[in-house]
């Protein structure tokens, strides 16, 4: 409470200010356990399901006018290519970029979603048809870039995409382009 002191025919009043720092920590206490922490957000992945002796009917197929292929290589260097490029004697066109504003690999998913959209649109293509891409890291990769890449699926919401191991027809086809550009 405050009291009055009497000084040479003045009052100045005294205030307590004790109960105040109760009231601190009550507010304190309050909002600790008022408020949501919040809680660390995992990607989720659903990886694929692999037997041995899979017969090829149940084995998933990849069009290759739907499919695209992410090759991610050292020094931040992103390959890629329209399809599938399985077959080592007729390369495809590989494509070098990076992870930049103009000309970056989110044009190139952006090119390709559209043209498989203007598939399904035309009916050359099921309208259940989606694009789907296959994220292949090499060895020499960073797993910046692989976070980077998985960042790109979502933010153009790509419905369908995979990480798998790069093969060496791939790894050739990213030798062969090196080559080729003097690297």
């Amino acid at each position: 409470m405050a009291e009055m002191e009497v000084k040479g025919g003045k009052g100045s009043p005294r205030v307590d200010l004790t109960p105040m720092v109760d009231l601190g920590f009550l507010l304190i206490t309050f909002f600790m356990f008022t408020t949501t922490m919040s809680k660390p957000k995992a990607m989720q992945i659903q990886m694929p399901f692999k037997e041995d002796k899979m017969e090829e009917k149940d084995k998933s197929k990849v069009k290759e006018s739907t499919a695209m292929t992410i090759l991610l290589s050292k020094d931040h260097r992103v390959y890629y290519y329209y399809g599938i490029g399985s077959d080592a004697a007729n390369p495809p066109k590989l494509e070098i970029t990076g992870f930049k504003d103009q000309g970056g690999i989110r044009d190139a998913i952006i090119a390709k979603k559209k043209e498989v959209q203007a598939l399904v649109a035309s009916g050359a293509l099921a309208p259940d048809d989606k694009i789907t891409i296959m994220i292949k890291p090499a060895e020499n990769s960073t797993t910046d870039d692989l976070i980077d890449v998985l960042d790109e699926m979502t933010i153009n919401a790509v419905p369908i995409y995979a990480v798998v191991d790069i093969t060496p027809v791939d790894l050739e086809f990213i030798n062969a382009t090196e080559n080729a550009n003097g690297e």
